[in-house]
This record gives C-alpha cells, sequence and structure tokens, in this order.
C-alpha cells in the first residue's frame, strides 16, 4: 500500500479549492447528461414529452435522494479513518459501503418500477403528460442500480481526497450520454424512452469504469469483490450517521413533489418552463454541494486526526467560496436569463416562464450556498442529526406550510416560487445559529 495522504496538512484554502474543483467540474457534467436530455427532448420530441421530462424529476430525486444521503455516512466514516491513518478501518469501511450500495440499488430499481404511476397520479400530473412521464421514469429506474454503485463508489474516492478520478468517469458518462441521446432519440426516433435508456447506460458505463479503478488500485481503498460484507459495527456506525442525512433528503425531496404538484396545476407549458430551469438551477447549486461536500472530506479527516482549529477555519474559507460563486453565477444567470431559458425550447410562452420562475431563484442563491457548507462541516464533524432538523424545518415543513397557507388563500405562480428563497432564508439562519451556538469542534482519533 501507498502512503496515506491526507487533508490535515497544507494551506486550508488550497487543500479545499483543489479537492473542490473536480467536484464540481464532476457535478456538472453529471447535470450536463441530464440537461442533455430535456434539450433534445424538448427540440425533437417537443414541449409535453420535456414537461413530462421535468416532472419526473422530483420523483427521482425522492428515491434516489435517500441512498445518495445515506452514502453521507460512509464518507464520514470513510474520510475520519482515512484521516486518522487507521488503514485496516478505511477497508473494513469501504466494502462495507459496497455492500449497502448493491442492496441499496436493487431494492431502488423494484421500489422505483412499483411506485411510478401512483406518485406521478398524486402529484397530480396531466394526463396528456402522464403516460410519457410513466414510461420515462420506469425505464430510469431500470438503471437506478448503476446510479447507486457509481454514486457510493465515487463517494469513496471524495472521502480520501481522491475527487478527480470520479471526474474523469463523469465526463466519459457525459460524452456517452449526449452521444446516444443522439442516436437514440435524433437518429432512432425512440422518443422519450431512448432518452431515459441513454442516461442508463451512460451510468452503467461510469459505474464499470469506476469499479475497475477501485479494483486495480493499490491504495488502502482497494476493492476486492470477495470481501464485499458488512464488517463489525460499522454497518450501525454508518447508518447512524448516514440515515439522517437520508431522510432529510427524501422528505426535502417529498416537499418539492408538493411543490412540483403545484406547479403542475397551472398547465402543461408552466410545468415546462420549471423544468428547463430546474435544469439551469442544477449548474448553479450543485457546484455548492460539490463545495460543501468538499467541507464535509475535510472535516472529517481533520477531526479524525484531531485537529479542530483547522476544521473551524477550514469551514469560514469553503463557506467563503459556495457564497461567492452563487454570487457570481446568479447574476450572469439573470443577464442571459432569456438564452438561457431559449436553448430548451422554441415555444415562448414556455421561456417567459422559464424567465419568470428564474428571477425568484437567482437572486438569493448566496443563502442556499451557506446553509448547504455550513452544513457539509456539521457532517463531517459527525452532527448529521442536527444538520437534518435544520433542513427538516426550513426546506420540507416551512415550504409544506407556505403551500397550505399562501396558495390557499394568494395563489399565483409568483407567490409559489417565493417559498424557495423564504424556506432557503429561514434555513440559513437556523444554520447559523446552531454553527454560533450548537456545534462544538473537538478532535478525535477514530479507532477501528
Amino acid at each position: 500500500m501507498k502512503k496515506m495522504k491526507t487533508m490535515t496538512e497544507g494551506t486550508i484554502w488550497k487543500e479545499i479549492l483543489f479537492f473542490a474543483i473536480p467536484l464540481v467540474l464532476g457535478n456538472l457534467f453529471q447535470q450536463l447528461y441530464n440537461t442533455v436530455d430535456s434539450i433534445i427532448v424538448g427540440n425533437y420530441v417537443g414541449s409535453n414529452a420535456l414537461a413530462a421530462v421535468g416532472s419526473s424529476g422530483a420523483i427521482i430525486n425522492l428515491l434516489i435522494g435517500f441512498c445518495i444521503g445515506a452514502s453521507t455516512g460512509a464518507g464520514v466514516v470513510i474520510s475520519q479513518f482515512y484521516g486518522a491513518k487507521n488503514a485496516e478501518g478505511v477497508r473494513k469501511a469501504v466494502h462495507t459501503t459496497m455492500a449497502i450500495a448493491l442492496a441499496a440499488g436493487v431494492l431502488l430499481t423494484i421500489i422505483g418500477i412499483a411506485v411510478t404511476p401512483t406518485m406521478l397520479r398524486l402529484m397530480g400530473t396531466p394526463d396528456k403528460v402522464f403516460e410519457q412521464s410513466v414510461v420515462y421514469l420506469q425505464v430510469y429506474f431500470g438503471g437506478s442500480l448503476f446510479s447507486v454503485v457509481y454514486n457510493m463508489s465515487a463517494g469513496i474516492l471524495n472521502a480520501v481526497g481522491n475527487s478527480r478520478r470520479s471526474l474523469i468517469y463523469l465526463i466519459i458518462a457525459a460524452v456517452s450520454n449526449i452521444f446516444l441521446d443522439l442516436v437514440m432519440v435524433v437518429g432512432l426516433k425512440l422518443g422519450i424512452v431512448g432518452a431515459a435508456l441513454a442516461t442508463d447506460i451512460s451510468q452503467l458505463i461510469s459505474c464499470i469504469f469506476i469499479w475497475g479503478f477501485l479494483i486495480r488500485s493499490e491504495e488502502v481503498y482497494k476493492l476486492n469483490v470477495r470481501e464485499i460484507r458488512c464488517y463489525d459495527h460499522l454497518l450501525s456506525k454508518i447508518i447512524k450517521i448516514g440515515i439522517p442525512t437520508g431522510i432529510q433528503n427524501i422528505v426535502i425531496s417529498f416537499s418539492n413533489l408538493i411543490v412540483q404538484s403545484s406547479v403542475n396545476s397551472f398547465g402543461a407549458t408552466v410545468m415546462a418552463g420549471f423544468a428547463a430551469y430546474i435544469k439551469i438551477d442544477g449548474f448553479n447549486i450543485l457546484p455548492v454541494l460539490s463545495i460543501s461536500m468538499a467541507a464535509t472530506t475535510f472535516a472529517g479527516q481533520n477531526i479524525g486526526a484531531g485537529k479542530p482549529d483547522r476544521v473551524r477555519k477550514g469551514m469560514f474559507v469553503s463557506t467563503a467560496m459556495g457564497v461567492g460563486y452563487s454570487i457570481v453565477t446568479g447574476i450572469v444567470l439573470l443577464i442571459f436569463a432569456p438564452q438561457v431559458i431559449g436553448v430548451f425550447t422554441t415555444n415562448q410562452k414556455v421561456v417567459e416562464y422559464g424567465v419568470f420562475i428564474m428571477r425568484y431563484f437567482c437572486p438569493f442563491y448566496w443563502m442556499l450556498a451557506m446553509l448547504h457548507v455550513l452544513g457539509g462541516t456539521a457532517r463531517g464533524v459527525g452532527k448529521t442529526m442536527q444538520t437534518m432538523i435544520v433542513f427538516l424545518l426550513s426546506l420540507c415543513g416551512f415550504r409544506i406550510l407556505w403551500i397550505a397557507v399562501v396558495m390557499t388563500f394568494a395563489r399565483g405562480l409568483g407567490n409559489m416560487m417565493l417559498c424557495y428563497p423564504t424556506s432557503w432564508l429561514v434555513g440559513m439562519l437556523l444554520m447559523v445559529l446552531y454553527v454560533w451556538k450548537g456545534l462544538k469542534f473537538s478532535g478525535r482519533n477514530v479507532q477501528n
């Protein structure tokens, strides 16, 4: 095994930035090949198909969000072992993580295919896009095992500070998805089924590449297929840390389902405009989530190494990065709003609705950035339960209350969209209060 290189030494801003950049690029490429589906579907299949893809996103996030959120527990455990230079702990945690990934992937495939029609009906999906939405989602969930395994594998690499390798495989997947979209949707005329199949195959490709790397690796995180099982107390430890984040993601996604249902009530044209903007939203918020992931890994490794002061400094550095990025991109998106939405469709009404919605999001992303990055540090320290409570109160409870009250007494698309920035404000204030008054940084060496 090679010597373990950690983030526990060196200039803090450089360690976080150089780790975050591949994550940012990787998430942007992942968003790219999701967005390509919408661009090609919107231009070559039609606005109803675009609305079907858009309305499916909330359900995809609901089910996959739990698995990806639960993988946070694995990342925190692995990063703490790695920071403590506990090679045996890393080995066992890696193989326990893979066992969880395989089980979760199979379960998600079955549940996703089974609940799709029911969930779409509960969301009030219009009849003219219902059938296409069902087909797209069921085909998509047919490949969800590959998505879960890839993301859990990437989480292992991120936990040990190797974010560059997963970027390479995401670029390969993005290029493959674009090519397959053109072949299946434009060339073979498979419509919305072709778009879903293209995504499944590209996820399979990235999964094969990253597993190949982990199996061939000579580092402490080397994967041996025969050793995949749940070790010692690690399953319960990973679940204890990861389940709060998984619950957080699934409940927030559920609140977004409620918002999507309200959007659906305004008709297919508004749905298409909202779907187009949500794809753009990913290009803005995903880099912030990447910086949050960097903060989690940085905090986990340094807590494992017994360096709480370094964790605190890293929190301020990563928060400044996230806020600065979101302010710049928010301004750029507002300036070029019509051109950006126009990429997805030539329907002028859809473009107008997309631009209208964008104006309720872009000026306020900095609040969401502060919420996520501070939350990332708290997770790295192991405080996932407290972080979950803040996110659920703001991004779930507040949004549901807003929809229930505001949409009853002052129904309107603008009033509905206001639930996003106001929930970000509530979450930011709660997280700042927790970090200021409740978050304790205590260094500890992690034992196997």
